[in-house]
């Protein structure tokens, strides 16, 4: 059976080597006691609860699945599922980073978006359930009204309740605008909501006592398009214990996170509540989407790691063939395959995106612990601009690196990984979905080119390139890292003339910045994690000597097959880039097939 370790050194590493974010923390005034001891223990128990609790369920929740009451409507998860989140509630985990006004224990998002990466690595459909409750949460402390805040957050921050977002529909997906269902007054200032959401993730399920969905509908007299959406507050259970008119009309036969009921909402007249202003529910969703957008590439992260951690055992014990530059171990009839080269470049591209990803997710998570807390408006507007570009990246980018991983992970097993008993194939079909929902990834990459570069004339582009220049330059003349310095100058030049280039083009014909998008954004997450592994590998160097020397020569030696390996592929980006959108618009629809 496989299982799962915390990968809770290295995240000590990039917390408080790398990031020092115990420094970073203290400058907030809910954080200013923070220390690392604090963060490490609640990172250790919640590694735990990952590998002790919900990795022993992932295998059998995925052959299992769920199964729907088609007369009560009811679903039932996988065995174990439901007594694993009642270890949850009472661990306290749902609270982790909810405000104490609430029943919160206040602490910091990086801690719990950490935690998250574990739960995902240990059981990806499990964690769905709790996962999108945060998100509504969120939601509503940003944007109900005080009696909604009451009424749904003590709830949601203990776990007792769940949350859903509901926007999806059969004939509408990224397109918004085309939304039909529909939300009537009543007199008492509650709605009456009728339409049918699909996809809906954890959208019904035994695990809690309610669920709260977030619902996006029209209001009679609301405009076309995205202008006239509002966000409602659509309860399974009201108040006083009724059930509410909205019912799972289907689950969905998936290809993967078979474990998670993906529903087919079905709302009939169920009464709900408008959540701020009208016709401005696209603006409150977002609060919750772009918490969902992280928390996919927190999926890719999550599994990219227990695909390595199943891959590395695996190479360790397989023997298979001899190594090409002579015998390894002549006391046993072939050697491990970890010996062969092509088994350690999947090896090291796991274990080099993997790494990178963890260090990108704990500074986006400190950047929105900033841009909610720091008492200097001018950081918390540098911070919500990073986030703000570097969304899009970990989505798509963690998210497609996350893909490969659990491939290759696949791949190293052989055979053996096309098996369902050692769950590797099993990692690459429950992968497959983060690329998909939250917007695809080619739509975050339209987002990332079009709305956070091209909108604001690449200033928040600026502003992080910035940064990397200033890395850049303080190191000039450091030897230890020139194999990352002149690489990374070279990329932020080009990445300005072709960002240039696009923008220029563009205002021409805007297929143009269409064609660049998912390329440019694999850019951008390269020029991204090439930094981030030269400010590792700055620590990693400066560490040597002062005890657990094999942890830092591992993270030199994996920094640079990154530059050797990975980051080329920026090369062949720029060319693509630079090709333009003729090659893929000159071709007339009616010639696509004969």
């Amino acid at each position: 059976m496989p299982s799962y370790t915390p990968p809770l050194r290295d995240m000590q590493f990039v917390l408080h080597e790398v990031l020092n974010v115990v420094d970073e923390l203290k400058m907030l005034p809910p954080y200013a006691d923070i220390d690392a001891d604090t963060i490490n223990a609640v990172l250790e128990e919640g590694g735990k609860f990952c590998s002790e609790v919900i990795a022993p369920l992932n295998l059998s929740g995925d052959k299992e699945g769920c199964q729907l009451d088609k007369t009560t409507h009811e679903v039932t998860t996988p065995k174990g599922f439901k007594e694993a989140y009642q270890t949850y509630v009472e661990g306290g985990w749902a609270a982790l980073a909810c405000d104490p006004a609430y029943g919160g224990q206040g602490l910091p998002l990086l801690v719990n978006q950490l935690f998250y990466e574990m739960m995902n690595g240990a059981n990806q459909a499990w964690t769905m359930y709790p996962g999108l409750s945060h998100g509504a949460y969120e939601c509503l402390h940003a944007h109900g009204t005080d009696e909604q805040k009451k009424l749904y957050l003590p709830k949601l921050t203990s776990g007792q309740w769940t949350g859903t977002m509901c926007l999806t529909e059969p004939h509408c997906g990224t397109d918004l605008g085309l939304l039909k269902t529909r939300a009537e007054p009543n007199a008492d200032g509650s709605y009456r909501i009728t339409g049918t959401k699909i996809f809906i993730s954890a959208g019904e399920h035994d695990m809690s006592d309610n669920i709260i969905h977030l619902v996006l509908a029209r209001l009679p007299d609301a405009p076309k398009d995205v202008k006239g959406i509002s966000l409602f507050i659509v309860p399974k259970f009201l108040a006083d214990g009724r059930r509410n008119t909205v019912a799972c009309g289907s689950l969905e036969h998936k290809m993967g996170i078979k474990a998670n009921a993906t529903a087919v909402i079905n709302l009939d007249e169920a009464q709900g509540w408008l959540i701020g202003e009208a016709n401005k529910g696209l603006a409150c969703m977002f609060t919750m989407m772009n918490a969902a957008r992280l928390g996919c590439g927190m999926q890719g992260l999550g599994i990219g790691e227990a695909s390595f951690q199943g891959a590395l055992a695996y190479a360790r014990e397989r023997l298979q063939m001899r190594a090409l530059t002579g015998n390894k171990c002549p006391d046993k009839p072939a050697d491990p395959i970890i010996v062969h080269p092509d088994v350690r470049r999947m090896l090291l591209t796991q274990k080099a995106y993997t790494e990178a990803g963890r260090a990108l997710t704990a500074l986006l998570a400190l950047q929105l612990d900033i841009e909610d807390k720091h008492p200097d408006a001018a950081q918390r507007q540098d911070a919500a601009d990073l986030v703000a570009l570097l969304t899009p990246v970990a989505k798509a980018f963690m998210t497609d690196n996350g893909f490969e991983a659990a491939n290759m992970g696949m791949q190293v097993f052989g055979g053996h990984g096309f098996i369902r008993e050692w769950g590797m194939e099993q990692l690459v079909r429950d992968c497959r979905i983060s690329q998909i929902y939250e917007g695809t990834n080619g739509i975050q990459a339209i987002d990332l080119l079009g709305r956070k570069v091209l909108l604001d004339q690449g200033q928040k582009l600026r502003k992080f390139t910035k940064q990397i220049h200033q890395f850049c330059q303080a190191n000039e003349g450091n030897d230890k890292l020139a194999e990352y310095i002149a690489p990374l100058s070279r990329l932020m030049k080009d990445v300005g003339e072709v960002t240039m280039g696009v923008g220029m083009a563009s205002l021409q014909n805007k297929d143009e910045a269409g064609a660049a998008a998912t390329d440019y954004l694999r850019l951008i997450g390269h020029l991204t994690y090439a930094w981030l592994w030269a400010r590792m590998a700055e620590v990693a160097h400066a560490s040597l000597g002062k005890g657990d020397d094999a942890f830092y020569l591992a993270k030199i030696a994996t920094g640079r097959f990154y530059m050797a390996k990975l980051f080329p592929e920026v090369h062949t980006l720029l060319a693509r880039i630079k090709g333009g959108a003729a090659p893929l618009m000159s071709l007339d629809e009616e010639h696509f097939a004969f």
